[in-house]
């Protein structure tokens, strides 16, 4: 993905009448310009920041149906999200894994609620299982997890959910519908919306962050899937709009594997605020999270609030035999929910749910809010079929159920360089003509010079946040780590892009400031 490439096809195609214009370049977003792409329509995806920058980006890292709602009587929604694990497992093998969990069990009531429940949510999940849950006792758990807290303990309830590297998943989405025929393109805002003699939406006005640069874009369908944003794009069409979202953060912990030993994940069922708490193996280090916190605003980057550290370290301390301390923390994000609220009382929150919303304005604008990572694929389908039954794009069929997403000479590769796809084998050639290259940048991450290289030529890389953040998970692996390879990073950004020593001195200050929100 060549970003120069893309601009210059938007220049020339100044008075072209797209399909599809998306204003987003999250998980919703990137999976409805690759279903649009795939079917074959004219598909062009906007991102005022770069892709994934927000909620997308700061996930559980998990592919799961979602115990919780379970519990909570959502069955339709569980069965939604357990259908499309099984197709995201399938379709990316090079992003996702088969993940074990186990719930701890310290009382006989809590080993048959447990042992029922999960019976039922292997029952709902069907041909697409990824293993069938069971009861194993004190011995095999603590054996599984020798870190776990074994006073009280009767046993644990194994079953199996999915796991995912989030903001990769986005760039491999955005990479195949390149490969469609689509066109996505990051630091590009939405400014306004194109409205015809009628009110109608016959495209955007668009500006490039970077440079001022100003575009007209027309398209037959403008969707707004701009997540916690999606008020904002309501206003432009309508400045008398009422809320849609109810916004929610939950915060994240990043600490060394040696706190959770063993490649079992902990799944505690219910903590002090109501919610389910995960501790999860993620690329040989420990995700630990979540939080619940209502918000009244927005923001680009979200700051994790101290009584959410210490809720999530306390509450791991009450499991773990080495309880991890403020000090021990390696990373920590936040992120922003974007629940679908009631538009007609949006301080309520007995509307806000996990479900997705898809709604047409009177002027054509459609809008996607709420649903959750697991179910980007149904989502993005979804929208598009209203696009259909709306009479705003012919009708085709959905291909993306069998959509290989890791490429065509992928295979089934190994080792850590998998998360590229196929396009592993470029970075692997890298490697072969330096060998120097395929050491790793620091030794308190997994990454290589090489795969720098290859992705500032081919990720549309226009930060040092984007290399660092998402491109490769170095921020939210360890922070620290991450800022002492920030000059070195910059360093091959401006020799691959053609920027200047200001530029990178430029980028290391704003890569300090940002990094003080992980720390």
């Amino acid at each position: 993905m060549i970003r120069k490439t893309f601009l210059d096809e938007l220049r020339t195609k100044s008075d072209f009448i797209w399909d599809i214009v998306v204003i987003g370049g999250g998980a919703t977003g990137m999976g409805i310009v690759l279903d649009g792409a795939s079917r074959g329509y004219s598909a062009l995806l906007l991102e005022r920041s770069d892709f994934a920058a927000g909620t997308s980006s700061r996930s559980t890292k998990l592919v799961h149906g979602g115990v919780r709602y379970m519990a909570q009587g959502d069955l339709l929604l569980v069965m939604e999200a357990l259908h499309e694990r099984g197709l995201m497992l399938k379709n990316a093998p090079h992003l996702t894994s088969n993940q074990e969990f186990i719930i701890p069990v310290y009382t006989l009531w809590d080993s048959i609620l447990y042992t029922v429940g999960l019976k039922f949510y292997d029952l709902l999940s069907g041909r697409l299982s990824l293993g069938k849950s069971y009861f194993t006792g004190k011995k095999e758990t603590l054996k599984r997890l020798p870190n776990l807290i074994s006073q009280g303990l009767r046993g644990g309830i194994v079953y199996h959910d999915g796991q995912f590297d989030d903001s990769r998943m986005v760039i491999s989405l955005a990479g195949t519908a390149v490969k469609k025929g689509g066109v996505v393109i990051n630091y590009i805002g939405v400014k306004g919306l194109l409205k015809d003699e009628n009110g109608k939406i016959i495209g955007v006005e668009a500006k490039e962050i970077t440079t001022g640069e100003e575009f007209t874009v027309r398209g037959k369908v403008v969707v707004n899937a701009t997540g916690v944003f999606a008020d904002s794009i309501h206003r432009m069409d309508d400045p008398d709009s009422r809320p849609t979202i109810k916004p929610s953060q939950g915060v994240h912990i990043v600490l060394d594997k040696s706190f959770l030993q063993g490649d079992s994940a902990i799944m505690i069922p219910e903590t002090t605020d109501g919610r389910v708490l995960f501790a999860i193996p993620w690329y040989d280090k420990v995700v630990i999270g979540t939080t619940d916190t209502p918000l009244e605003s927005v923001s680009a980057e979200p700051k994790a609030l101290e009584t959410e550290i210490s809720f999530i370290l306390e509450t791991a301390e009450k499991y773990l035999v080495k309880p991890p301390k403020r000090e021990d923390v390696l990373s920590i994000f936040a992120g922003l929910r974007p629940l679908a609220a009631d538009p007609g009382n949006p301080s309520s929150t007995k509307e806000v749910s996990r479900r997705h919303k898809i709604t047409l304005s009177a002027s054509g604008l459609l809008t996607i809010i709420g649903g959750k990572w697991t179910t980007y694929r149904r989502m993005a389908e979804e929208t598009i079929d209203r696009a259909i039954k709306a009479g705003l794009l012919e009708k085709r069929l959905c291909k993306t159920s069998e959509l290989n997403l890791a490429g065509p000479d992928y295979g089934n590769k190994s080792g850590r360089l998998r998360i590229y796809g196929d396009d592993s084998s470029a970075i692997e050639k890298i490697i072969e003509d330096d060998p120097d290259l395929g050491n790793p940048i620091d030794p308190r991450l997994p990454y290589t010079k090489a795969e720098m290289i290859w992705i500032c030529r081919n990720e549309m890389t226009v930060t040092l946040e984007d290399l660092l953040s998402r491109r490769t998970r170095a921020l939210f692996l360890n922070a620290g780590a991450s800022l002492d390879i920030a000059p070195k990073c910059a360093r091959i950004m401006a020799s691959e892009n053609g920027h200047d020593t200001k530029w990178e001195a430029v980028q290391v200050e704003s890569y300090k400031k940002l990094v003080r929100n992980y720390l």
